[in-house]
């Protein structure tokens, strides 16, 4: 059997000291929970995935009162309506591409305020729409705006977030979509639909001016070569009361061991309850356990996201994270406008292809996805570049 190699000297990676003097991971949680301003920027961001969350269900109450309308420019009929419907998921899928490169090019915090434009814009069209193409553009636009913070919000948390929490933290994304949907529905029964898109417009507001004070990730900045704004932003994260020197020497060690290759070669009520256990839970069940026994609320929903910001390499999470929203909203979009036809065939026939799909994802889990759960992001990388489960012990 072979030792582990903790405290250990290689030429190929730095390992980690079994105990290191004091625990930068126990000091860093601490310093968290006193000064709260992790909670503030995680919460600041994730206000795009409540607006997410409340693009993606906004044709539940607008679909059946333009199919009512007497406006002979919106009323829609049921082809129509699911263009409407559906067309969420091809900006969605767009938004994701447009991350590949927004994620380095501007950073994770610059994507996520850019985020905003196509999301203010996507309303405001969806309010004064005088025809059918005012509503396609607005929520085309609104799903662009999602898949982009599909991408770069996970990416973004998972980044500032000290191990011992960035289990809770990395599930507020979903539970934040959850809300939004939450929120729509509510609005829904008092507003018109007009009044709807113009309300979709106040997180995206609210967002923008509390990230404007938020710090850019100290892992991109470092990978940008901006040592002394990446010390601060993580001092700023971590707390004045917290040393936060050991951490930001391994995430520098980490940076500076990025080989260039790495980029050619990874080119309702009950979900809301749901999310709130997935929250509390991911950090003290682990992540694969979830993703073994529960459904997508509690696990794929919250858990997959998370771990794609984690076991991500830092040169290639802003085009990897692109490329997996890209892939989930095109793969959506066949769903969606394929179900239909399909269930002419019987209504068994997609559910048991996608019980099929299941059970490759928990031979796929059980053979392939390490467990994530306390360990700092740069112990996971190591464990993907040398393979040595040492590492996450």
């Amino acid at each position: 059997m072979q030792e582990p190699l903790l405290g250990a000297e290689g030429p190929d990676y730095d390992t980690f000291p079994e105990k290191p003097p004091p625990s930068p991971g126990d000091r860093a949680r601490v310093g968290t929970l006193q000064n709260k301003r992790v909670f503030l920027a995680t919460f600041a961001a994730v206000l795009g995935n409540f607006s997410f969350g409340y693009a993606l269900v906004y044709t539940s109450p607008v679909i059946p009162a333009l199919e009512r309308s007497l406006d002979p420019d919106l009323h829609l009929t049921k082809s129509q309506a699911s263009w409407f419907g559906s067309v969420f998921t091809l900006g969605a899928a767009a938004g994701g591409l447009s991350a590949m490169i927004l994620n380095d090019l501007l950073g994770r915090k610059l994507s996520i305020m850019f985020s905003a434009v196509p999301s203010a814009a996507g309303y405001a069209l969806m309010a004064g729409a005088h025809g059918l193409w005012m509503l396609l553009l607005g929520r085309t636009l609104t799903g662009f705006a999602g898949g982009l913070t599909a991408a770069c919000i996970p990416v973004y948390v998972s980044e500032i977030a000290p191990p011992g929490v960035r289990g809770a933290l990395g599930a507020t994304p979903q539970l934040m979509a959850v809300f939004g949907s939450l929120s729509l529905y509510a609005l829904g029964l008092l507003l018109p639909w007009r009044w709807l898109a113009v309300a979709g417009e106040a997180p995206v507001l609210i967002m923008i001016l509390l990230l404007s004070f938020m710090p850019n990730s100290p892992r991109f900045l470092l990978s940008r070569g901006r040592d002394e704004e990446a010390l601060r932003a993580l001092a700023w994260l971590r707390g004045t009361d917290v040393d936060v020197h050991w951490e930001f020497e391994q995430i520098q060690d980490n940076v500076r061991r990025q080989p260039p290759k790495d980029d050619a070669a990874i080119v309702g009520a009950v979900r809301l309850l749901s999310v709130l256990i997935a929250a509390l839970t991911m950090d003290l069940a682990g992540r694969k356990v979830l993703l073994f026994v529960s459904g997508y609320a509690v696990g794929w929903g919250p858990i997959t996201w998370l771990l794609m910001s984690e076991v991500l390499p830092l040169r290639a999470r802003g085009v990897a994270s692109g490329l997996c929203v890209l892939a989930s909203w095109l793969t959506a979009f066949v769903l969606t406008k394929s179900f239909l036809p399909v269930s002419t065939f019987g209504l068994q026939v997609p559910f048991f292809f996608f019980a099929a799909i299941c059970l490759v994802s928990l031979v796929f889990t059980g053979c392939c996805v390490p467990e994530t759960k306390g360990r700092s992001l740069e112990q996971i990388e190591s464990f993907f570049r040398t393979g040595r489960r040492s590492f996450l012990r």
